[in-house]
């Protein structure tokens, strides 16, 4: 690929950007790249470590690896995704931090550095409540990695140059430094870590409960950056508390022996990031180059400084990488190192258009709103730009832009002009022939990857921000790792019955910035995790009839199998068949229901449709999802390939029927379109442990649940509603009730047959 910056842009267009005469230093060269690549300058051995680095950081972690118990993502990439592996993240990948303001005026942080999770792993599924005496809570949203090696090298001497704690030079801006165990800071929303390997370890333990050991010194000697000696620098007030970053051994109580990520694998991780590019960027033009005049001019280049000095040379990250004032409607009271409550790092703005939403928190859309949001040292910036004209704003926004990732931001995460697929290949489309249906199903997808922003209605209270937020594994459509689970809820009254709360039995992760996120009481003892299931194929499932679904009912087990199976059949009279509790009756009721339910975006009241909210409580008009986009999302879905079986296992579907499983998953399935291989009859059966206590929905009971369909079941992990089995193995082990016999039987099966058994499945 051309790295069409990395010749000219290490001095003609800086010179070009500011107009400024060369500095004592040259700007670095052979450091840019498009977003997510490696630097030009690596060499091979660090192009295989970056290789390796990137599989570590797409990892998907299971408990028995040492994920948990207190989690809120399962892979390192899940939250730096945005637009490419390395970036930021979307809505859905937001977090929580907590602390305590003592009467004093101080502030503790709680535990594990104060990230409040969203999913435990043990403990009965309940959500991790908010710790007693906590008043802080604030929302945070990923921050980017590109370029965070060349970050690492500058000198503390570099990041100082620009500290002004008593504004001496009458400019209203003040900056200053953070520390971390004595060194000047400069990773976090608070600088409040010096290190990338103190940046990885702890969001590792903090996000996903995997433990680690710090880098050995021979293997921070190979580390990809230039050889320097950094002493640590005393901090400049007495009031300096130490920061968080780890650097002992990180340990737990999970039965998993520490470390649970190895030495190498973590050596592989940290020099990935360190090795992502800086973002190349645009030729200028006449209107950047106007709006870097008018950037300037403004007062941002004060915080947003052009660049700092590092040994390859003056890099432009556009950041001073100090604490500012940001002013109290910033302010989330969180205090980490010196940094108070409304200080924040001057975020780096390379690469910066693709990286939204915007600010700490992520309260911001777009750029124009998050420059209008700046307040404290950046108020009269922002009075400036405000003032502007509208064209001369948006010669700023074409400025920024300019900074690198402008070809690759998506309103999603499919990359601009993403092709369809074809064939067989997962995800493809099916009778889809003509060009506007075509168009149609285009839009469809387009939808489904669309990260909703707040202005569209996201919220109050949502689980995801997008349809793919949830449904990516192994593509667009797909299923979705542990930490996209919805939390159900409820309690059990004195009769033993189950009772919802009022609002219903969704527990939302999340909440829209500045809205306390809706919590639980000691009242609520029963939770249910929901784990994603793939929706290719939903139309050919919608294609089955009512008639036929029925038809396979044995509410007495007339047989005498020992297995029942209901329909779910609505109050109004329509046959469940989507959900974990099959009550929902059609494709267009499941995007309505998941829209409403899932991102917080209310719906068109149609005739004969009866899922989803009219109406909420946010100030955007109602309905947030017009009757088209209803429509576009429905095409998509209807007409979104099944999943393709991969291979052909002797022996395997005889096995499957001898022992019992084709008795609820029967393999086909008649339908308008003709059979219909899900491997489901779409029935309510019991199929959990006596002792369970589960949700109850409609007809279904806590311990019943529709029979998943088994087609895409290898690329669909984890397992069961609740995601508990990593295998497929576990999960046939974890069938009770109506499937004992089924489970008996195959726990007795000889190995050879087991793996017969298993490889079948995993090819459907």
């Amino acid at each position: 690929m051309s790295h069409r910056t990395t010749v000219w842009i290490a001095a003609p267009l800086l010179l070009a950007l500011t107009g400024c005469s060369p500095g004592p230093a040259p700007l670095a060269r052979d450091i840019y790249a498009p977003l997510g690549e490696i630097r030009p300058d690596a060499t091979a051995e660090q192009q295989e470590t970056f290789k390796r680095g990137e599989a570590v950081a797409k990892r998907r972690f299971a408990p028995s690896e040492g994920l948990g118990p207190l989690v809120n993502v399962t892979f390192c990439g899940a939250c730096h995704e945005k637009p490419v592996f390395g970036g930021s993240g979307g809505h859905y990948r937001d977090f929580y931090l907590t602390a305590t303001q003592l009467s004093d005026g101080s502030v503790l942080p709680t535990d594990r550095g104060g990230v409040l999770a969203a999913y435990n792993l043990g403990d009965g599924n309940a959500r991790p409540a908010v710790e007693e005496g906590v008043n802080l809570i604030a929302q945070r949203n990923p921050i980017p990695f590109f370029g965070v090696g060349l970050i690492a090298e500058l000198s503390e001497e570099s990041i100082l140059a620009n500290v002004d704690e008593d504004d001496a030079d009458g400019d209203g801006i003040s900056g200053r430094a953070n520390y971390d165990r004595g060194f000047v800071g400069r990773f976090g929303r608070k600088s409040q870590t010096v290190s990338i390997e103190g940046f990885i370890r702890g969001p590792l333990n903090n996000h996903l409960g995997i433990t680690t050991d710090p880098l050995t010194d021979e293997q921070k000697s190979r580390l990809p950056v230039p050889s320097q000696t950094i002493e640590p620098t005393p901090p400049r007030s007495l009031a300096f508390r130490q920061a968080a970053a780890p650097d002992e051994p990180l340990t737990d109580e999970d039965g998993i022996d520490d470390p649970e990520m190895s030495g190498e694998d973590l050596f592989d991780l940290v020099s990935w990031a360190m090795l992502l590019a800086a973002p190349e960027f645009d030729a200028p033009t006449p209107e950047s180059l106007h709006g870097q005049e008018l950037f300037e001019q403004a007062g941002c280049g004060g915080c947003h400084v052009q660049s700092l000095e590092g040994p390859r040379g003056r890099v432009p990250l556009y950041s001073d990488l100090l604490l500012h004032d940001m002013g109290p409607e910033l302010a989330d009271g969180i205090e980490q190192g010196l940094a108070m409550g409304s200080e924040f790092r001057t975020q780096p703005l390379w690469g910066v258009v693709a990286a939204a939403p915007y600010l700490h928190d992520g309260r911001a859309d777009t750029l124009d709103q998050a420059i209008r949001m700046h307040g404290g040292e950046a108020a009269v910036s922002a009075e400036v730009y405000a003032a502007m004209t509208d064209a001369e704003r948006e010669d700023v926004l074409t400025f920024l832009a300019s900074l690198g990732g402008s070809d690759q931001r998506s309103e999603g995460l499919l990359p601009p002009d993403a092709p369809i697929p074809r064939g067989d290949e997962p995800g493809a489309p099916v009778g889809v022939g003509q060009p506007a249906e075509v168009e149609q199903w285009t839009r469809g997808r387009a939808l489904f990857d669309l990260d909703f922003p707040l202005d569209a209605g996201l919220g109050p209270f949502f689980n995801g921000d997008s349809c793919r937020a949830c449904h990516f594994d192994p593509v667009i459509g797909g299923a979705g790792p542990l930490d996209v689970n919805v939390m159900r809820y409820g309690s059990l009254d004195g009769e033993g019955n189950f009772v919802a709360p009022e609002g219903g039995t969704i527990l939302p992760k999340l909440s829209t910035p500045g809205l306390p996120r809706r919590e639980h009481n000691s009242a609520h003892t029963i939770f249910e995790p929901r784990q994603t299931p793939t929706v290719m194929g939903l139309g050919l499932i919608d294609s089955i009839g009512e008639l036929t679904i029925l038809a396979g009912q044995d509410p007495d087990d007339a047989d005498g199998d020992g297995v029942y199976g209901i329909a779910h059949v609505l109050d109004d009279g329509r046959v469940g068949r989507f959900s974990w509790k099959g009550g929902v009756p059609s494709v267009r009721e499941f995007v309505r229901d998941a829209m409403s339910n899932e991102l917080g975006i209310t719906v068109p009241d149609e005739p004969g449709q009866t899922f989803g909210f009219l109406t909420d409580e946010d100030d955007i008009p109602d309905p947030e999802l017009s009757v088209s986009q209803l429509d576009d999302l429905t095409y998509y879905l209807s007409h979104l390939a099944a999943p393709q079986p991969k291979r052909f296992v002797v022996g395997g579907i005889e096995t499957f029927i001898d022992i019992g499983c084709a008795t609820c998953h029967i393999p086909e399935m008649n339908s308008s379109q003709g059979p219909v291989p899900l491997y489901s009859d779409l029935l309510l059966h019991n199929v959990a442990d006596d002792t369970y206590i589960g949700i109850a929905d409609g007809l279904a009971t806590g311990q019943m649940f529709r029979t998943p369909p088994l087609w895409g079941l290898s690329d669909s992990a984890p397992y069961l509603h609740d995601g508990s089995a990593s295998t497929i193995h576990a999960a046939i082990l974890a069938h009770a009730g109506e499937a004992d016999s089924a489970r008996e039987a195959y726990f007795y099966l000889p190995l050879a047959q087991q793996q017969t058994l298993l490889a079948f499945l995993g090819s459907l």
